[in-house]
């Protein structure tokens, strides 16, 4: 054994608006989790931490939703997701929340250190405010059209449909999320990190894992899509980015004249970490500036893809600037896990949550580790069925894993009342077999330091095949009538395996390792002769049709019941005085080209009946300027008129758009004088 290191293991702070459903665990918590067991079975130190992220727009949104304080929002979905991962079996060192007093003032404490070795910018601008509510907004209470992809629900820092980084002011007709009023622009002032002024030391840092000159970490250890998209998004040119929000909610902004401002929460979140580490060491005697400052602690951060960015370029950026922190030596982000042929999708329910799994099968902890760790997510995305849930589990937990540790033990107990029988009389045969059991060994331990799980995990399964297969070749249960030597060392071999097998399974089958562990009576690394050993008991039990059906159908219905799982979701709920003020009529497009700044812009004249006016749509990736001369169209004429890229826009061309993102006009069925009400 190497020598004992010590780690900080971090998973990403899931966000407190909702519980955790197997995308997550996937991406990031089961991983995680495994990895950690594994450094534990190596006897190194370990802090394992995690907590509720619970500050951020999206937070405050829902709670004016659903009539509650933000307080309440965070505190419902911190025990739901925290006792799901209790009963799950995630081993965290401590599980903590950002809403805490110890984090408040540990990631102001942060800022201010940063801020008095002036590592921030301030600057002022000009940022959407929404007069009816009197506040500004931040960037997730702004939606809009995105510029890139047309999408008509994108959020002010990010389009969740094409993935697109967006600033407030990119948007195409942003209103607030809250009042639905269209904002105006008034000036505030925040403060900025300067990413660009870091870009030389992060690009030496991550390709060839240099730090301030001195070897830091193997950068060919790390995942290619995480390299990949820093690499992207250094060579794209850094940008400084806000780290304060005109919010009240979350960790005030420590100096003087920030009244009514907070950190953004993707500052204070990762601070988190080191947070939750101070309360864990307090609550266990330890020192935490050991797990965060001393060089000889390997610091690793357990993502989904979607967080590489905030964990591998701003958080360390965050963390250098600070000068006593030590850096990631690695990120190991997966990808995402899709549901039955579709995206996990928590607005419209298409997800399997991670609480109501347990509650439906309470005893089922490892069959969902096993099935999740056989389809990670680790290189590409991946897709989680419930078939192949039932296939993987009764085809290979129970009959290869849990079949032939029972035939082991129920044969020992048959002929040797459970005793271990002694070696004789050994073959060629059972020293291949002995052999392959440390190479195995051998060979999961490797895999798991590279975070290869899922071929981890294959390994440790191959042994049981093989126990398997020596079982058919030898057949003991023939031979006991001629050659009760030789299946003593039958026996004896096998026992050996089952013990091997509840080694190399604990990271992945913690629940069923201690079981099978308790079945031979014994925490050793090998059995001896004479050892007794307890009764069997099935370590797993198959899954039958009707229940993977009702899942199937439970999974349907919650979908809202939807005859196009695919379709956005409903936007919310308006009065038939507010669907009155829009002014929808037929028109005619008399004349269209290409805008000379935009690909994806078609510059258009519209005869409204009422009027000739000029109209700018995203939908030249549809249409040729023209294929839309001539078409009668459905014109939302009372639009308050924009400028997009330079060109003023006096209303909208309603579209309808599919499944796969393609583009159809809302056009009336036969020809109607323009000008026609559309009501």
């Amino acid at each position: 054994m190497s020598k004992p290191k010590r780690y900080t293991i971090t998973a990403a702070l899931p966000y407190a608006n909702g519980p955790l459903h197997l995308g997550h665990i996937a991406g990031a918590y089961l991983p995680a989790d495994i990895y950690v067991r594994y450094l534990k079975s190596q006897g190194h130190d370990i802090a394992f931490i995690c907590g509720s992220d619970e500050h951020g727009a999206a937070i405050t949104l829902r709670a004016k939703k659903e009539g509650k304080t933000p307080q309440q929002i965070v505190d419902e979905n911190h025990q739901i997701i925290k006792k799901a991962f209790e009963d799950f079996g995630i081993d965290f060192s401590i599980y903590h929340r950002t809403s805490s007093p110890i984090h408040h003032e540990t990631a102001a404490g942060i800022f201010k250190d940063l801020y008095e070795k002036n590592a921030f910018t301030q600057e002022t601008s000009e940022q959407f405010y929404d007069e009816k509510e009197q506040q500004f907004l931040a960037d997730r209470y702004i939606i809009g059209t995105c510029p890139k992809c047309s999408y008509d629900n994108a959020y002010g820092d990010q389009c969740e449909k094409c993935g697109s980084t967006l600033s407030p002011t990119d948007l195409i007709n942003p209103k607030s999320a809250i009042s639905g009023n269209i904002p105006v622009l008034k000036e505030t002032s925040h403060w900025y990190l300067p990413m660009n002024e870091h870009e030389d030391w992060l690009r030496t840092w991550l390709e060839e894992g240099k730090l301030d000159g001195k070897f830091h970490h193997d950068p060919k250890s790390w995942k290619k899509n995480v390299l990949g998209q820093c690499k992207s998004w250094i060579d794209n040119g850094l940008q400084a980015r806000s780290i304060t929000r005109d919010l009240d909610w979350g960790v005030k902004v420590p100096i003087e004249g920030a009244n009514g401002k907070v950190l953004y929460v993707w500052f204070d979140a990762p601070i988190g970490y080191i947070s939750a580490t101070k309360a864990w060491a307090e609550q266990n005697g330890k020192n935490w500036e050991d797990y965060w400052k001393k060089e000889d602690t390997e610091l690793i951060h357990f993502i989904g893809k979607d967080n590489i960015v905030f964990h591998a370029i701003i958080f360390p950026i965050i963390l250098k600037a600070h000068g006593d922190y030590i850096l990631p030596t690695n990120v190991p982000a997966n990808e995402f896990l899709n549901l039955e042929g579709d995206k996990i999708s928590t607005s419209r329910n298409w997800a399997v949550w991670l609480h109501e799994y347990l509650a439906d099968f309470p005893e089922r902890q490892d069959e969902l580790r096993y099935v999740l760790t056989s389809i990670a997510p680790e290189t590409k995305d991946s897709e989680f069925t419930w078939k192949d849930f039932q296939a993987r589990v009764n085809n290979e937990l129970v009959a290869i894993l849990g079949n032939f540790v029972n035939r082991t033990v129920v044969l020992t107990h048959k002929y040797y009342d459970g005793k271990i029988p002694s070696i004789s009389n050994k073959t060629d045969l059972d020293d291949e077999v002995l052999a392959v059991i440390a190479t195995i060994q051998t060979k999961v331990n490797e895999l798991l330091s590279q975070f290869k799980f899922r071929d981890a995990q294959t390994e440790a399964m191959t042994l049981a095949r093989i126990g398997n297969k020596y079982l058919a070749d030898t057949e003991p249960w023939k031979l006991i009538k001629t050659d009760e030597e030789r299946v003593k060392t039958i026996l004896h071999v096998s026992l050996q395996i089952c013990n091997a097998l509840s080694e190399v399974f604990e990271p992945f089958l913690p629940a069923t390792s201690k079981k099978l562990k308790a079945m031979l009576n014994s925490n050793e690394a090998k059995l001896t002769a004479g050892h007794q050993i307890n009764q069997p008991t099935l370590l797993f039990q198959k899954i039958e049709d009707d229940v993977i059906e009702a899942q199937i159908k439970k999974l349907k219905e919650s979908n809202k019941q939807q005859s196009n799982p695919k379709a956005k979701p409903m936007k919310d709920e308006i009065t038939f005085d507010d669907f009155t003020k829009m002014d929808i009529r037929t028109g005619t497009i008399l004349t269209a080209e290409k805008h000379p700044d935009a690909d994806k812009l078609l510059k258009m004249t519209v005869d409204t009946g009422i009027d000739v006016r000029t109209i700018v749509s995203g939908i030249a990736e549809h249409y040729a300027p023209e294929e839309v001369i001539g078409k009668q169209v459905s014109v939302l004429i009372n639009l308050a008129p924009r400028k997009i890229r330079g060109i003023v826009s006096q209303g909208m061309i309603l579209m309808a758009e599919d499944n796969e993102g393609n583009l159809a006009f809302v056009s009336p069925e036969r020809a109607i004088d323009n000008g026609g009400e559309v009501r």
